[in-house]
């Protein structure tokens, strides 16, 4: 049982790990112009992306100094989604491991 929550948890993370991505691209080529919110389906997906990541960056823009119009944002939360998914499930996998859970 153990186990399956910490693989589930690794599913999330790599989730997230894509929905960023695609936030970050689709920011970009909204930014240049290549692709625009007058498409219902770019601004349904959009408006989806922004609700989802949005809770995520808050509190690190509340943090980091402004940049001009660069965002740096989205790379500080895949920086800590790596040291999450990486020592932290290791850990917590070593953890249940030495308990006796896996």
């Amino acid at each position: 049982m153990y186990l399956m929550i910490l693989q589930i948890l690794s599913i999330l993370l790599n989730i997230l790990w894509w929905i960023i991505i695609v936030q970050a691209v689709m920011s970009w080529l909204l930014a240049f112009n290549v692709i625009n919110t007058h498409n219902e389906f770019v601004r349904q997906l959009w408006l989806v992306l922004e609700r989802i990541t949005e809770p995520l960056y808050r509190p690190i823009r509340r943090i980091m100094p402004d940049f001009g119009g660069i965002d740096l944002t989205p790379m500080v939360v895949l920086i800590l989604l790596i040291i999450i998914r990486g020592p932290v499930l290791d850990y917590l996998y070593a953890v249940g491991r030495n308990a006796g859970l896996i």
